[in-house]
């Protein structure tokens, strides 16, 4: 018995020191941290994420060959666990979402007639397709066969429509995609698109510099969808409300429909939607990524500034804007008077961005009250540089500093700012831009009883937005063609008392097109008025490279123009943490160019932020046209009348800065919107398709 007993010991123990033995030899290590992301997934099983289940998942994540996110029904919650757990970014987490660009479907011609397998894959092989367009959608279905979770269906149109409440953003319809037309994107890529080569868009989307799809806004405003108008402007542009007043729409310039009838009237039409929110007392809530943890300064709050403030919170990072005026706003607010754009409606809209979490500081002037090296001290990662241009031209003529004379956006801003301007009778505005308008008519409503602009070109080469320069023409404004100031006349007291002019005549056309004025010797005439505004261009001031001390400031690199040297593509100033966009990268241009552009550089510098290279988008369209979208004939178009914009009466106008130009009603709005092809690359509704709405 004892015997037995040691025997079964010995046996025992010799398994154990074998077992022991084993486990050193065969030892397989497991990641903790497997575990641990398993145990944030969702523990379905369900294969939506390409693996055979949350194990193999987990391993994945763990391994570094897929993100966070890999499992396409976890909640925010768990997707930032695993972030945790991971060290990562919770911005890297966040949950993709199917949607196809391609809203041509049915409307596309075909090219042959196909007669083998239901298989979009299949098509391609053939000649890329069926259809006539080269980059739209084929419309058998694999996208809608290959998705587990019944999000994608081809709708009545013939191309892919997704579900968002269903989709979970596998990708299983991406991959099964011939085309490239549906695609899997986050919040924070979708809003970093930028229109590429191959795109399927219409020409006024092409055309537009803060690259809006126009067609989708316009058919969401006819279904009565006004809140997701909103939101498909804002994918591109946080300033609707503002673009929406001032905007010369180069779009409109593009509209298919403008080839037979009049061009559809896209500005008042987004404005007529931004109104809509703005007076239905609700915002409409706007979404952000998870938070990067990475700081940038921007500085300057002009539409630029806050452009690129606006992408970078939406994608996740912190921003805080620096100002130099007493409020954000710049141009919008310093230099487009109030009868333009009312300073209620610009602070409604610039609160909704600040809303997103942006901070803001004012009365605070770059290279003065702080620097560069103060920014790198206080932990920021990135500088977007849009100082705006501020600096006026001179004349550069005999007495143009005498009392009474002033620059056109000092004189507009000085206004904006409440300032109380010593004002004479009659005035003389030279130049033929917008500010040079928005000064004489400023003038008007200050008082004056006679206005001139002075300008050495005739109407026809005048650059102010025609519909600014027909109000001026309403508004009694006399105009002074072909006239090149030569000196300011004072009186016996050393005031203003004319300005003399030479007559000018057309020679040949200059480098910019526009023929060449030329003096017409012996013709000094005199106009006698005793205030004179110079408006002929402006340029950004550099002096806060001099004047900030930190030593890296002298390797920003700035034009002969004082704006900041840049690589045009991408927005990277010399230093390569520094951005820049607006009239401080370009020289004076529109407001959705500054929008545009500041999107442009928050792309470049989350793109810095990450590590990765900063290259423009592959193939990126930068408002080139696609050959094959412009039309010289398109047919089954019937004239309709275009929406004429409500405006104050002139009578009711002038003695006050109330806002001139009104929105349109309703019942137009739906209209107007009718009149819309809901043009693709090649495809549009003919009016014989798509009735006008009654």
């Amino acid at each position: 018995m004892i015997s037995a007993l040691l025997f079964m010991l010995g046996i025992g123990a010799l398994c154990g020191i074998i077992l022991g033995l084993s486990s050193k030899i065969f030892y397989v290590y497991e990641d903790p941290r497997i575990a641990r992301v398993e145990g944030n997934l969702a523990g379905a099983n369900c294969g939506g994420c390409g693996y055979a289940g949350c194990s193999a998942a987990a391993e994945a994540i763990v391994s570094g060959k897929e993100p966070p996110s890999v499992c396409v029904i976890n909640s925010k919650e768990g997707v930032e666990a695993v972030s945790k757990i991971m060290g990562v970014d919770a911005g890297a987490a966040e949950s993709p979402m199917s949607y196809n660009m391609c809203e041509g479907g049915n409307r596309a011609a075909d090219k042959y007639h196909y007669m083998g397998i239901s298989s979009c894959k299949a098509m391609a092989v053939v000649f890329g397709g069926k259809r006539v367009c080269t980059v739209g959608c084929i419309g058998l279905g694999d996208c809608v066969r290959a998705c587990k979770f019944d999000a994608v269906r081809i709708g009545s149109d013939g191309h892919p429509v997704v579900n968002e409440e269903k989709c979970v953003g596998c990708g299983a319809c991406q991959k099964a995609c011939p085309k490239d037309i549906i695609e899997v994107k986050t919040l924070s890529e979708k809003l970093m698109k930028f229109n590429q080569k191959h795109d399927p868009l219409a020409p006024c989307a092409q055309t537009c510099p803060a690259e809006i799809n126009i067609p989708r806004y316009i058919n969401q405003l006819r279904e009565g969808k006004y809140a997701e108008a909103v939101q498909t402007i804002r994918m591109r542009n946080p300033l609707p409300l503002a673009c929406g007043r001032v905007c010369p729409h180069p779009c409109e310039d593009e509209c298919r429909r403008g080839i037979e009838d009049d061009p559809v009237s896209i500005n008042q039409l987004k404005r007529f939607v931004a109104d809509y929110e703005m007076n239905s007392g609700t915002k409409i809530p706007i979404p952000c990524a998870p938070d990067t943890g990475k700081k940038i300064a921007v500085i300057g709050g002009g539409p630029s500034g806050l452009s690129c403030a606006y992408f970078l919170r939406r994608i996740g990072h912190e921003v805080t804007i620096f100002e130099a005026m007493p409020k954000l706003g710049g141009m919008l607010r310093y230099g487009i008077p109030e009868y333009r754009l009312p300073k209620k409606v610009l602070d409604w809209e610039i609160q909704t961005i600040l809303d997103l979490g942006i901070k803001d500081f004012c009365h605070v002037k770059f290279g003065v009250d702080f620097g560069l090296g103060s920014l790198m001290a206080s932990g920021y990662n990135a500088v977007f540089l849009g100082v705006g241009a501020w600096k006026d031209y001179s004349l550069g003529i005999e007495g143009e500093d005498l009392p009474g004379c002033f620059t056109g956006i000092d004189f507009l801003q000085r206004i904006s700012s409440g300032e109380k301007i010593p004002l004479g009778r009659t005035a003389a505005v030279v130049g033929g831009g917008n500010t040079a308008v928005d000064c004489a008519r400023t003038l008007l409503r200050l008082g004056l009883e006679k206005v001139y602009m002075v300008y050495r070109r005739t109407r026809k080469e005048m650059p102010a937005n025609e519909v600014e320069i027909v109000a001026s023409e309403e508004e009694g404004i006399e105009f002074v063609f072909l006239a090149a100031p030569t000196r300011v006349v004072p009186d016996e007291e050393g005031r203003c008392k004319a300005l003399e002019y030479l007559k000018m005549q057309l020679g040949e056309p200059d480098a910019s097109g526009r023929r060449r004025p030329e003096p017409i010797e012996g013709s000094e005439t005199q106009l006698d008025v005793d205030m004179v505004i110079s408006a002929i261009g402006q340029s950004p001031d550099g002096s806060y490279r001099d004047q900030d001390p930190h030593p890296r400031m002298k390797e920003l690199e700035l034009t002969r123009w004082n704006t900041v040297d840049n690589d045009p593509a991408t927005l990277q100033a010399s230093i390569p943490y520094i951005f820049t966009a607006g009239d401080a990268a370009t020289g004076p241009s529109l407001v959705v160019d500054a929008i545009g552009g500041g999107r442009r550089a928050a792309r470049s510098i989350d793109l810095f932020l990450k590590g990765e290279p900063v290259e423009p988008p592959k193939d990126s369209l930068q408002q080139k046209r696609i050959h094959e979208s412009i039309f010289s004939k398109v047919d089954g178009i019937t004239p309709i009348p275009r929406a004429k914009m409500p405006e104050l009466h002139v009578g009711d106008r002038l003695d006050s800065f109330v806002e001139v130009d009104l929105v349109l009603p309703e019942d137009k709005a739906h209209e107007e919107a009718s009149r819309c092809l809901n043009c693709c690359r090649i495809c549009y509704n003919p009016d014989v398709d798509f009735p006008i709405a009654k």
